[in-house]
């Protein structure tokens, strides 16, 4: 049986390693749990493992906001103590405090 623990959690600001966008989390798969065809769009020579958490966050760069699913090798905590300014965060989270959103309500 596989165990995996997610290194980030929910609320937490991160960024992409190789990609400039940033981004907070708001849900995660123990596993990848997306479609063949998204992971078959990724080139073979950076394709990560599927046995990892998968991360889906409001993510942003310079030209939009968007929703970004970023596998856990792919992502770093972000130290720039700047809040995420995609438009979902607050209906997600509430206040920013010490590079995280704390959650609306309690989680199962």
């Amino acid at each position: 049986m596989l165990k995996t623990q997610a290194k980030y959690g929910l609320g937490q600001v991160v960024r992409h390693r190789n990609h400039p966008f940033r981004g907070v989390i708001f849900d995660v798969d123990a596993i990848f749990s997306n479609t063949e065809e998204w992971y078959d769009a990724i080139p073979e020579d950076s394709r990560p493992s599927r046995d990892q958490p998968f991360y889906h966050l409001l993510a942003e760069n310079e030209q939009s906001y968007y929703v970004a699913y970023v596998s856990e090798q792919n992502l770093e905590p972000d130290h720039s103590g700047e809040p995420v300014d995609h438009p979902d965060v607050m209906e997600m989270f509430g206040d920013f405090s010490d590079g995280a959103y704390e959650l609306h309500a309690a989680l199962n």
